[in-house]
Formats: C-alpha cells, structure tokens, sequence
C-alpha cells in the first residue's frame, strides 16, 4: 500500500489546539488544551526545533446565530466580540501561540471551497435526502448508539430534534477502510491508546451504519457559514469548514510553511471531539490527496460539581483569568493542570485539591529550597555566590542519577505525559531538601566548616538545573529565578550539574517564591 505518511523532520514541529466555538466565553478546558500546547511549543523551542503553534475560534453554525440573537448582535459582531476574549485570554495567560485563525478569515474561506471543489470534482460530494437525530449542541446528527437510555445526548443532556431535509454528503464509507488499514498499520498515530481503539471501534461501527457524512446545511434553514463553491443554496457545514484550518493556516497547498510544517503537524483535542478528528478528518485529508497529520493527541474532562464534565452548557465552567488571578499567578494555574492531570484521564478538579498540589509542591517543596538556600547564603556568605573551585560529593551521586532523570523527562514531555515529567525533576528538589536537613549547613557554620560552601554552591547548581527542566511548566517564575542567578550553562537541558557554572553574583533583595496559600483564599475558586 502507498504510504499516507511523511518522514518525521526533528527540526519542525507543528502544535495545534481546536479552533474554540464561540458561541460562549472561554472557561477552564479551553485554557488547559491550550496550555498544554504552549506548554509543548515552549518545550519544542528549548529542544530547537522550530514551532509554529496554531490556536483560533470557530466562527460558524447554528449555535452562534442563537447565541446572537440572544444579545441581539448581528453574527459577524458576535463572533467578533467572543474570538476578541479569546485572543485577550491567551495574552493575559501569556500563551505563545504564532497565530490566531478565524473561519471568518478570507484566505480561510478560500482554502474550504477549494477543497470542496476538488472533492466534489473528483465524485467524492453527491446530494441526497436524510432523515436522523440532530443535536443542536453537536451541531451533527447523532447514532441511537450515542444517545443514553433515555434518548439524550450525553454530552449536552438534550435530547436531539428530528430533522428531515436534502443535503450534500462527503463519501466517508468510501474512505474508512482505507483509513482503518492506515490506522491499524500506525497505531501510534493516536494516543493516548484508549483513543486509538475507541476510533477503531467507531469506524466499525460506521461501517455498520453504512452512512456517509452530511456536509451541508441549507441556506434556507442556516445562512451564517461559508457557501458551497458549486450550490449557492448551501453552505458547509461546521467541521467541514472548521477542520481545515489546520491547512489554511499554513496557505496550503503551495506555500513553503505547508511543506514544512505539515509533516509535522500534532493535533491536540479533548475527547469529545474524537470522533471528527479521528475518522471525518483523515478520511478529508485522504480523500484530497494530502497525508495525514503526524499524531492526534486526546486529553480527558476536568469534572467538576458531582463529576460532571466542566463545560459553558452545563454552567459548571471556571474562569481561567479569574482562577490564575486567584491563585496568585499564571504559572500557578499552570502548574496545577499540567501536573494534576493525567494526560488522558478524567481529573476531578476542586479547591482542596488546587491548594494541596500548590501548597505541597511548589511552596513546601521547590519554593521552601529555593528560599533557604538563598537565605543561608545571605547569612554565611554576606549574599555572594560564585564557581567554588571544590566540589562536594553529593554532586557525584546525583549527577550519577541526572543522565536518567533527563532521559525520563524527555520520554514522557514527548509522550504528553506531563505529570510524570514533573516528577522527575521533584526528584530533584526533593533530594536537595533531603540534602540540607542531612547535612545540617547552620551547624557546619557554627564549625566554620570548609565544605559548607562548595556544598552551597552545589545546591544553587541544582536549583538551576531544576528550573532550566521547568522552563516550558513555570516559563514566568523561573525566567524571574534565573534571571536573578548568574550562571552560564550551555544547555537548555543539562544532564549534570558539572555544565552549570556560576559566576560571581550578589543574590541581593532575593524574594520569596511560590509562597503557601492560605485555605481560606481559596474557598471561592
């Protein structure tokens, strides 16, 4: 079989998250899918490779022509208004990201009726009558096997309308056995793995039905969306027009950024929208002749109130803004996503648990050493600190254990699994912490002790080394840290602390990082 498959190219890495529907304002899981590709663009940037980072609205459909009339907003002011927030979140929680797509763009309108065309030029678009269950929340037609028992839609408890009308259809049956026989041949193409069988099983099951995809929504029931190139009387519907900005983005097909960056591209989703990402979109991209994207990456619910999924429809949603603000900073909020999750699973998130992961890692753990190292060097050393000549001999021992701490943590950043790449550098500071209390400095200054300051001088080299591997975690705090140190290191990632050299510095007016929260300031998150 031909390959639908580019060659990896380390030196690009293309990171997108879904474009958000702006039929409300963003809430906490929009924040956490993007964070986490900021989060692993900053990574890819330390590692050299060039980034391009694509986040953006989806501006079409039914729901944002109700959630205008709500406001009695015109559709093009609504959308306007809620993709604006979106763009002034992701500053405010200093996201990084190299563009911000709208399918209101003009190129990207362009590139949606240029595919269509070919598709429908090649066979592959044919119009039809249908009848089925509509989830207005979907914005799709649901199978009885999606709904629940009582014939709602799990993810918006709403039972879907019936809808009877003449729409054009991309040929989906046609291409999901290719897909399949790709798929199986690749498996990890998506992940984490529950999610690659689950799509297994949903091609089998859409193979049953024998449906293909509905793709349109008549012009007299839906205006608000980009029209059929080859029937005015139509206009396409959302996840044909919004699952191409992945390639509108990069000005496919002729331009230079397509040819680099494609080969590369990683999507990054939640798993309610597994199903378009893992069958609809590599069935498009197979049918129009382009290769599939390199990884699809399905992360699960933050659960709120009674374990409920956290969304706007269910009015259970945190502030993002709201919540960093509370905490006492982004790289807070930061932390706590990025570490209480596992990647994948569903997390319950609630105020014990922000406070206990905060408090426990970052002020007691990481915070608490940075404070007393600085504070004794302050004491003993009148705030100075440079290179010693002498090196104590915890540095042998845990540079002994760097090379496979490092190893670990690149294994898992490149597998997205976060949690556990924090953890290997909380070997670290916990070592340190663990180091000081054995070896008593307060004593050994009382004795005056020759190796207090090579051992000292160790521990800052270690602080440094941790926050060089939490960098693309805590990218705020630890610029504030280490721009405070000054150290030459010739490595984004050491993997021993014999590569982190310091120079002479006065750690003057060195504040308190990471300070405890009180449980009562959090009581209202």
């Amino acid at each position: 079989m031909v390959s639908h498959y580019y060659t990896m190219k380390p030196n690009y890495y293309y990171i997108t998250t879904p474009i958000y529907y702006v039929n409300a304002k963003p809430h906490l899981g929009h924040a956490y899918t993007t964070i986490v590709a900021d989060t692993v663009a900053r990574y890819q940037r330390l590692k050299n490779n060039q980034v391009f980072f694509l986040t953006g609205t989806d501006e079409h459909g039914d729901k944002i022509v109700k959630a205008a009339q709500s406001v009695q907003l015109s559709e093009q002011e609504y959308v306007d208004n809620i993709s604006f927030q979106f763009k002034e979140l992701w500053k405010s929680l200093n996201i990084t990201n190299d563009q911000f797509i709208r399918t209101t763009d003009t190129f990207h309108k362009k590139t949606v009726q240029d595919i269509l065309q070919k598709l429908y030029d090649a066979g592959d678009i044919y119009i039809s009558e249908y009848e089925g269950s509509y989830c207005f929340g979907c914005e799709r037609y649901l199978t009885e096997k999606e709904l629940t028992g009582d014939g709602t839609c799990p993810d918006h408890q709403k039972k879907p309308e019936t809808i009877k009308e003449k729409n054009y259809f991309f040929k989906l049956q046609k291409y999901l056995s290719i897909w399949k026989e790709n798929l199986l041949a690749n498996p990890d193409i998506i992940g984490p793995d529950q999610y690659y069988k689950e799509v297994i099983g949903m091609i089998q099951e859409l193979a049953n039905i024998g449906e293909d995809l509905s793709i349109s929504r008549p012009l007299s029931r839906l205006s608000w969306g980009i029209p059929l190139p080859f029937d005015q009387n139509y206009v396409t519907y959302v996840w044909f027009d919004a699952l191409l900005n992945y390639l509108s983005a990069l000005e496919y097909p002729h331009q230079e950024k397509f040819t680099q960056y494609w080969p590369v591209a990683n999507h990054l989703i939640a798993k309610d929208i597994l199903k378009p990402h893992g069958i609809y979109w590599p069935c498009m991209l197979l049918a129009a002749g382009i290769p599939v994207f390199s990884k699809l990456w399905v992360h699960g619910y933050w659960l709120g109130m009674g374990d409920l999924k956290m969304s706007k429809s269910l009015g259970n949603a945190q502030d993002p803004l709201a919540l960093a603000q509370k905490l006492g900073g982004n790289d807070l909020l930061r932390y706590f996503l990025l570490r209480e999750m596992v990647f994948g699973n569903d997390t319950r998130f609630s105020d014990d648990i922000v406070y206990k992961r905060i408090n426990g890692d970052l002020a007691n753990g990481l915070g608490n050493l940075i404070s007393r190292t600085t504070s004794m060097i302050k004491k003993y050393f009148n705030n100075n600190i440079t290179e010693s000549t002498q090196r104590h001999h915890f540095e042998k021992t845990l540079n002994n254990r760097l090379a496979e701490i490092s190893e670990n943590y690149h294994k898992n950043f490149s597998e997205f699994k976060f949690n556990r790449a924090i953890e290997q550098i909380f070997q670290v500071v916990n070592y340190l912490n663990e180091l000081i209390e054995e070896s008593k400095p307060w004593a050994m200054a009382k004795e005056n002790h020759p190796d207090l300051y090579p051992l000292l001088s160790g521990i800052m080299r270690g602080i440094i080394y941790v926050l060089l591997y939490l960098k693309p975690v805590l990218p705020e705090t630890t610029e504030k840290i280490l721009n405070l140190m000054n150290f030459y290191c010739q490595k984004s990632f050491p993997v021993s602390l014999s590569e982190i050299d310091l120079k002479e510095s006065v750690l003057e007016n060195f504040p308190i990082f990471f300070q405890r929260l009180d449980v009562k300031e959090t009581e209202t998150i």
